[in-house]
């Protein structure tokens, strides 16, 4: 249809799931220029609102982010301007802003943050009391550190004899950390402002794997704790001194190893609650359902996600995909596992029994593995994914197009990594390879790799 002036118009229809941001309820379908791009739609949705404040914002359009003016967008999928286009309106992502980085000695092979706003802060509640913004990493040299937001080291836990793999805050004052010694350890924070003022002290040490345990996933009220190893197993256990059964004693260290050992004073020694065969190949990673702590998700080099039942400790559904899975993300309002693979992609399977297909999506951007996922603390449509390309990617599930028979979605913003600023970009990342990638809703987007920093991105007003 056409305006007075000659310019064509189209009704739109616009509509939030935001309650902050819904416009009145006899607000109708409004006529507006096709010539209109994002930032003349977000200044008119603003008016609408009567925002004291521009809030900036992002219009998906048939499931796609609107990157043109809408008579390109019409054209390009075959849309008649006489249509009532429904249009969602959401708050846009920020571009995140390189903060600061935290040198280390060695890699960084995972990390943890620690705010207010963390889910370890939420599950501790008014336990919790006041909670300082901390950052934990385990690094190859076989070490915990706790870094406050001057740089400083904060605590340091010395007691795996081997590369850390992963670690993971269960409350703010308690750790947990696996490792390349086959181990998983409990660890009690006692924090304090100013360097080294703190402290790590080892509580529990945990038996069971019989290699490398890469991945941890924690849920503090149910005081559990879910492994990945390359032993091929998934191994369940307790936070709880008093529920965890005895270690095996053909998994204990010797006497002598022990007195070799780094940590000061003997900890008790417990094994698994139980531990859950099926994989055929290493175990990579692995997740609590965010709706059902009863629920888990494991996702292997096999090709392969399991869905356990925790009560029972049984594989209840399998999910195969044709590359080997390395990282693990539950997204909840969306029923959907975000698993990112060997071949350099994130595939977005559905778990559901009744699923008729695994794969509802893909996300395509990366030039190598996808090694470590997490969810937008805010939001369960955006994550964001390191991989060993050396770079960070933020992607937003509700913008994808259809290729052959394949939703496929593209990031929205591209993270690089500081250290490698000024020099020719690798494919595979060289040197710069990221391990580990969080979402803090205070302190940003933290990762850590192959360079031995940890680098902190945050979005700007």
């Amino acid at each position: 249809m056409a305006a007075s002036d000659g310019t064509s118009q189209v009704r739109i229809h616009l509509k939030t799931r935001s309650p902050d941001l819904e416009l009145p309820q006899d607000t109708g379908p409004i006529l507006v220029s096709t010539e209109l791009k994002r930032y003349q739609l977000s200044t008119l949705v603003n008016r609408l609102l009567e925002t004291e404040k521009p809030v900036p914002l992002e219009f998906l359009m048939n499931g796609q982010f609107l990157r043109t003016s809408i008579d390109e967008f019409l054209t390009q999928n075959g849309i008649s301007a006489e249509t009532t286009l429904s249009v969602e309106y959401v708050k846009a992502l920020v571009p995140p802003l390189f903060v600061s980085s935290y040198e280390h000695d060695d890699w960084v092979s995972s990390l943890d943050v620690l705010s207010q706003g963390s889910r370890p802060a939420q599950w501790a509640g008014e336990r919790a009391g006041a909670v300082s913004q901390r950052i934990l990493t385990g690094s190859y040299d076989g070490l915990l550190r706790v870094w406050n937001m001057s740089n400083d080291v904060v605590a340091t836990g010395q007691g795996h004899t081997a590369a850390v793999k992963a670690a993971k805050f269960v409350s703010p004052q308690q750790v947990v950390s696996s490792g390349v010694d086959r181990t998983l350890r409990l660890w009690k924070f006692d924090d304090a402002e100013g360097a080294g003022a703190g402290s790590l002290t080892p509580t529990m040490e945990l038996y069971g794997h019989r290699a490398a345990v890469e991945n941890l996933a924690v849920h503090a009220p149910s005081s559990r704790i879910l492994s990945a190893s390359s032993d091929h197993s998934v191994g369940l256990w307790s936070t709880k001194k008093s529920e965890a059964p005895a270690a095996p004693e053909t998994l204990l260290p010797s006497n002598k190893r022990r007195k070799l050992s780094s940590t000061a004073k003997a900890s008790p020694q417990r094994g698994p609650l139980s531990m859950l065969q099926g994989h055929q190949s290493q175990v990579a990673d692995v997740c609590f359902d965010e709706k059902d702590s009863t629920v888990a998700y494991s996702a292997s080099w096999d090709h392969s996600v399991k869905t356990w039942d925790l009560t029972t400790s049984a594989c209840v559904d399998t999910r195969t995909t044709a590359q080997s899975l390395f990282s693990i993300c539950h997204l909840p309002e969306a029923g959907l596992l975000a698993t990112g693979t060997s071949a350099r992609h994130i595939t977005l399977i559905d778990p559901r029994v009744d699923a008729r297909t695994v794969s509802a999506m893909t996300l395509r951007g990366h030039m190598n593995a996808v090694v470590s996922l997490a969810r937008d603390p805010n939001s369960s449509y955006q994550i964001v994914s390191g991989s060993h390309d050396g770079t960070c990617r933020i992607w937003d599930i509700r913008s994808a197009r259809q290729e052959a028979t394949d939703r496929v979605g593209e990031a929205v913003y591209v993270i690089d990594r500081e250290s490698a600023k000024g020099k020719p970009r690798s494919a595979v990342g060289e040197g710069v390879k990221v391990f580990g990638v969080q979402w803090d809703p205070e302190v940003g987007i933290v990762s850590g790799g192959e360079d031995k920093r940890v680098q902190i991105n945050k979005g700007s007003s």
